[in-house]
């Protein structure tokens, strides 16, 4: 059975994404052959990828394009390859090659895709996504790189939890350009 894994970039201050949908600041470190090697070899892994409709748009404006084939050639040609699933209630289409539109159910519809035989699921940004499957305890693991900046203001990937979501830590690593990746995965309800 695929696991369900959470991958955001934060800010120091716990934000995915700056108080306009900004990313930038994910991508504006110093390179660090050590952090392209392990993104690179992220990229590697199969699966799905999941997106809400606002990362869903970011990412389909940069990887299909030729700047990120030359920028960014393997990471490119995996986000290009792997197939995509886009929640989103306003899209009319997905036009992103291997991309499967879902208009609601989002809950119903990961469930049913945990179910499936094959390799894991990944999230990548979309915190309105990332809060529900949390609630629902739908996820499995959370690899959360923090970036070393703070934006004073922005968006978690968990606005809107109802209820606290305790987490065990089960992995650490840190990089040259000052990202730390942190590992989770929840802990055990207890009545």
């Amino acid at each position: 059975m695929p696991k369900l894994v959470v991958f955001n970039q934060v800010t120091l201050d716990g934000y995915f994404a700056g108080a306009n949908g900004d990313i930038s600041w994910a991508h504006t470190r110093e390179k660090d052959p050590e952090w392209s090697t392990f993104v690179a070899d992220n990229a590697k892994g199969g699966g799905v990828l999941v997106f809400g409709r606002i990362t869903y748009e970011l990412m389909t404006a940069y990887w299909p394009t030729p700047s990120a084939m030359k920028n960014d050639p393997v990471v490119a040609e995996r986000m290009n390859d792997l197939p995509k699933v886009v929640f989103s209630r306003t899209l009319d289409k997905a036009s992103w090659s291997r991309t499967k539109l879902v208009k609601g159910r989002l809950a119903e519809e990961v469930r049913a895709m945990k179910k499936e035989a094959g390799e894991d699921i990944a999230i990548l940004g979309s915190g309105s996504i990332v809060s529900q499957l949390a609630q629902e305890g739908l996820i499995d693991e959370y690899q959360v790189v923090i970036n070393p900046v703070a934006l004073g203001k922005g968006r978690t990937m968990f606005d809107g939890i109802k209820a606290k979501l305790a987490l065990k830590l089960t992995k650490t690593r840190s990089f040259g350009n000052g990202n730390v990746l942190l590992c989770y995965e929840p802990m055990a309800s207890h009545p």
